[in-house]
């Protein structure tokens, strides 16, 4: 019995990759001759040539399905409107900037095959990245894994595939501040990884700069943990201690010694500098949970769609 594999490509100002990416994933969609497939591109508001690219390949074939998004929602927003719309049995999240090679999707199926529900790839080696890149990426999912309960493995990106029923678990979940891999790896059941190195991108910038990146490891360290509310708390015993011993020191010299009483300008600038730094670090923390609150409670839909082709 043949299964349908649906492969979510999200899309970003990708004109000068999309044709190459099409051509790789398809040359290895092809080769599973047992199996159907769909190609679900989604545009996030490119203003580049990508959509009308994206539109010329639906042309061309017709398991390849296009979302347009009205406007740049993100990436992750991307990610989740390619997976509501997908029918497959296993379905693969993969960029399109061909730094996830296409070839290891037919190892990911054959683990999926042999009974794991979600396969993801762990990166031997990321080529055509800084160092700084590489060691804040190593270093934010570790202090993530040591936060959260959740079992996020670490080196991970998106590039991943999930099984039907894990889709179907993860379409329930609805936040606005979206962390796909955590979201995956909180549904549970049988996860599998396999090995790759990484590639340098096909062609173009990167879509993450370090604004971006930050953003984004906010967003998994909140959805994850509350240990930042927890520091935040600890700061605030922190000052008040030190706030104590302070007062102390003041009282005694001002009492038991007070030829020494020389007025410490310098110290109660001090003071007052950390204590204050910690209340606006601890509202930061509190303010960034409070804002997500704010969000979720709007309501408002993940994405809009201003067109889809070859949608049945």
């Amino acid at each position: 019995m043949s299964t349908v594999i649906s492969v979510v490509v999200p899309l970003y100002n990708e004109e000068l990759v999309i044709s190459e990416m099409y051509r790789r994933l398809k040359e290895v969609l092809d080769k599973c001759a047992s199996d159907r497939y769909e190609i679900i591109l989604i545009d996030d508001g490119s203003h580049d040539g990508t959509l009308n690219l994206a539109k010329d390949l639906c042309d061309q074939d017709a398991n390849v399905k296009l979302l347009s998004f009205s406007r740049n929602f993100g990436h992750q927003i991307a990610i989740t409107a390619g997976m509501d719309r997908a029918i497959g049995d296993a379905i693969v999240i993969i960029d399109a900037d061909l730094q996830d090679p296409p070839d290891v999707i037919p190892e990911m199926m054959e683990k999926w095959r042999n009974g794991y529900q979600v396969v993801y790839g762990i990166r031997l080696s990321r080529k055509g990245e800084s160092w700084f890149k590489r060691f804040t990426a190593a270093a934010f999912y570790r202090i993530l894994k040591k936060v959260t309960s959740v079992e996020i493995p670490v080196d991970t990106g998106d590039f991943r595939l999930i099984d039907k029923k894990v889709l179907r678990e993860f379409n329930q979940m609805r936040e606005q501040a979206r962390f796909v891999r955590g979201m995956v790896s909180w549904v549970g059941y049988r996860q599998g990884e396999i090995y790759y190195s990484r590639n340098e991108r096909w062609a173009g910038e990167t879509k993450y700069p370090f604004r971006k990146m930050l953003k984004f490891a906010i967003d998994g360290m909140l959805s994850f943990s509350h240990i930042p509310l927890k520091l935040s708390s600890a700061f605030g015993l922190l000052s008040a201690v030190f706030s104590f011993f302070m007062i102390a020191y003041g009282l005694i010299i001002k009492y038991f010694f007070p030829a020494h009483a020389i007025p410490g300008w310098a110290s109660l600038f001090s003071a007052i500098l950390f204590i204050g730094g910690v209340q606006l670090f601890c509202l930061g923390v509190i303010g960034e949970y409070i804002g997500r609150m704010y969000e979720e409670l709007k309501k408002r839909p993940l994405y809009i769609i201003n067109e889809e082709i070859n949608f049945k």
